[in-house]
């Protein structure tokens, strides 16, 4: 505790990081932001807009920054990701923020920010364009945890050839994310035809009764295809889960390249006792 009361007496750490060094949070005028998340559960806190000020985002965004060199913006509106921005120009003027639109997200990393590197391959695959809200979001937060993502847009059933033409990218995944509207029986299908885990991602696109997730919720529930299933266009979570199983695909496979080769004599009979 010393060390860091002195580093900040002199200038070498400024309140924020202190705070998050001693107590794991940051305090802002929105509330707490949990710095140390992403050091137990390997992602980020996600800075949700929604219920916020536009000011109220900006500060917990310089926080968490400040503590942790990057920040995640979920659901965030124009104007909420303009004041991020101007924000990020007079308190980190070297920083980089990316803005999508489509995902409503905004993601700023410190100029000396280092991202994590995961050696696995998310995949997220959308059923039509109506369904990139979600999907982008997805990538956009798998993404931040560190593994290479790619994303196979508007591969919807109506057609099931443009799913075929893309057959080799999904069985290249580690894990996909498989975003759909309607009855969502895309992730279904796509599960039948890969090996990764697929996390089944309804959204809110659709006609009439069922139309706004529900049905594709109940419809993914009763998958006939083993896979997992997250809320209704709950984008964020499902990114989430792809990262953390990204994470635990390098972890296992760097653990068993540390595995010492197997022993020659380990008990089996060799040519001449056999």
């Amino acid at each position: 505790m010393r060390e860091t009361l002195e580093a900040v007496a002199a200038g070498d750490l400024t309140p924020t990081q202190a705070e998050a060094q001693l107590r794991g949070y940051a305090t802002t005028e929105a509330g707490r932001f949990d710095a140390a998340r992403e050091h137990r559960r390997g992602i980020p806190e996600g800075i949700l807009a929604e219920g916020k000020t536009p000011a109220e985002v900006a500060a917990m965004a310089d926080a968490a920054v400040d503590s942790t060199g990057r920040a995640l913006v979920t659901r965030a509106d124009d104007e909420t990701a303009e004041q991020v921005r101007t924000y990020m120009d007079q308190e980190h003027p070297e920083a980089t923020v990316d803005r999508d639109a489509r995902a409503q997200t905004v993601v700023v990393h410190a100029a000396d920010y280092e991202p994590p590197g995961v050696d696995a391959d998310v995949v997220v695959v959308s059923g039509g364009t109506a369904d990139a809200h979600a999907a982008r979001e997805a990538a956009v937060v798998a993404g931040e945890a560190g593994p290479r993502v790619e994303t196979v847009e508007d591969v919807g059933v109506a057609n099931l050839t443009r799913v075929l033409d893309e057959i080799e990218t999904l069985r290249s995944a580690d894990v996909l994310v498989v975003a759909a509207g309607r009855e969502a029986t895309l992730p279904t299908l796509v599960a039948g035809l890969v090996g990764a885990p697929v996390i089944g991602l309804p959204t809110s696109t659709g006609y009439g009764v069922g139309g706004d997730g529900v049905a594709a919720l109940l419809g993914l529930l009763q998958s006939c295809t083993v896979l997992s299933v997250v809320n209704v266009d709950a984008g964020f979570v499902a990114g989430t889960q792809a990262g953390l199983i990204a994470i635990g695909v390098d972890g296992a496979a760097a653990g068993s390249a540390d595995e010492p080769a197997a022993d020659a004599t380990d008990g089996s009979p060799t040519e001449s006792e056999r």
